[in-house]
């Protein structure tokens, strides 16, 4: 029975499998299209506050949002534009009236992307190819559903680069080339499963990916025991009974078990929403508590009056009860200053300024210490090279970005322990081998490459099985 379970699920999951060693070592070379924030921040004009503007506090009024998060101001084609952020999603303000500035014009998407497309050192648009989308295949993911619809805008360059704007904010949200595209689709496409028409359907799209990679596994096993079982005790050694294609499969197979089990197991958990694992999100309290009330009512309009003449973006946001102000000057330059109390302006939040979130987030926490370089469980700041803060909270920890005060991340033991079961199974982030790129790099290349050579001896096994029985 256990030798027709593995026959027939390698047949049917032996292609698969292969797929899946051989795309995992593009996908170490090539990652799935995501904007950074260095390129979204050089992508922005400088602003331009001249005339009759509004306020920020006027912009917190005019929308009267509950949950308001976030206030940026932020310079369009069309002129400054106030981004309110809250729970329920973005909503844009044209400055100058604020009146709503969602974006609804093909020439206003055509005039954002130029721009973005010149400051980034970009070809111009193709007017011709522009269009309204849904979402396609490099936009199907979840966190772009709040800019649906998107214009998607091809720039006119070898490069063959395609823009994606947010209709919501008027913001570019992504960029590809041709170059990811094509690695792309013998990367990280074809290993995620990533068909549009499945990936919009999220609760279809895990349920398929999950079940495949259990009969992967149930696969895998079954070949153990039978690899295992069927070896012949001779005089003076272990005697295989199999040869030829039989005998390499069996043997890669054994060599390799121990990683392509864990390879698989832990691909199984990379699914895992909050399942068998935490999820790394803070609860809603915990989001009061590192936010505080947020006092909206000391925004001020003279806040517009003192704006560095370079500034790309003003960002106001709530930290521990208080208010803040982020001037973002270029992808690694900005200040910060806390409102109301006639303090200068930091790079960064002070370690000092976390101190008080700690008091609120429980009796239990430690005072807050800047994460260091080579923190295995750390993430990084949105900007590069800037400090993380860390509050320890008996077994749970939370990490707080000093560039905007966003909390990046809650960890406890369950997450700490997805990180080496999934991250460091799955893609060797050990830190012996974090620090040996060129080792880690190496040993990717080589464990992928012997589990595909291994899946195609089961390929070439199962299809001369299929050509005799036809």
């Amino acid at each position: 029975m256990l030798v027709v379970i593995h026959r027939w699920l390698g047949i049917a999951l032996g292609p698969l499998v292969a797929m899946w060693f051989a795309t995992g070592i593009v996908m170490h070379f090539v990652p799935f299209p995501n904007q950074s924030e260095s390129e979204r921040v050089a992508g922005l004009s400088a602003l331009k506050i001249e005339g009759s503007v509004h306020g920020p506090a006027d912009a917190v009024a005019a929308l009267g949002v509950a949950d308001l998060l976030r206030v940026r101001l932020i310079q369009r084609a069309d002129g400054p534009v106030y981004l309110v952020s809250g729970g329920s999603g973005s909503t844009a303000l044209r400055a100058s009236d604020l009146a709503p500035a969602a974006l609804r014009s093909n020439s206003l998407a055509l005039a954002i992307g130029a721009n973005h497309a010149h400051l980034r050192g970009m070809a111009a648009p193709d007017p011709a190819r522009l269009a309204l989308i849904d979402h396609d295949q490099w936009t199907v993911a979840g966190h772009y559903q709040r800019h649906r619809p998107l214009y998607h805008l091809a720039l006119d360059d070898g490069a063959r680069t395609e823009l994606y704007i947010s209709s919501t904010t008027g913001e570019v949200v992504l960029d590809t080339t041709g170059w990811q595209r094509r690695w792309n689709f013998v990367g990280s496409v074809a290993h995620w499963i990533y068909a549009p028409p499945l990936r919009s359907r999220p609760e279809l799209w895990s349920a398929v990916v999950k079940w495949l990679s259990l009969a992967a596994l149930a696969l895998v096993v079954a070949g153990a025991v039978l690899g295992i079982a069927r070896v012949r005790i001779g005089k003076t050694r272990r005697v295989s009974p199999y040869r030829g294609m039989h005998w390499w499969h069996r043997g890669l197979g054994l060599a390799s078990l121990v990683f392509v089990t864990t390879w698989i197991i832990s691909g199984f958990l990379s699914m895992d929403d909050g399942v068998l694992f935490s999820t790394g999100r803070a609860s809603m309290s915990e989001m009061a508590a590192i936010t505080g009330e947020p006092p909206w009512d000391r925004l001020k309009d003279e806040d517009l009056q003192r704006v560095d003449p370079h500034a790309r973006e003003l960002e106001w946001f709530a930290f521990d009860g208080r208010l803040f102000r982020r001037e973002i000057i270029a992808p690694d330059t900005q200040h910060i200053a806390e409102l109301g109390r006639g303090e200068r302006e930091q790079a960064f939040l002070p370690l000092a300024a976390v101190v008080p979130v700690a008091r609120r987030l429980g009796p239990k926490c430690d005072d807050p210490t800047e994460v260091g370089p080579d923190d295995i469980y750390a993430m990084a700041s949105v900007i590069s090279g800037g400090p993380v803060y860390r509050i320890g909270c008996g077994n749970v920890w939370y990490d707080i970005d000093a560039a905007n005060g966003a909390l990046l991340q809650t960890i406890d033991a369950s997450r700490r322990a997805y990180r080496w079961l999934q991250g460091g199974l799955h893609r060797l982030d050990f830190p012996v081998l974090a620090a040996r790129p060129l080792l880690r790099t190496a040993l990717i290349i080589i464990l992928c490459g012997i589990g595909l050579v291994f899946s195609l001896t089961g390929i070439a096994i199962g299809a001369r099985r299929l050509w005799r029985g036809a």
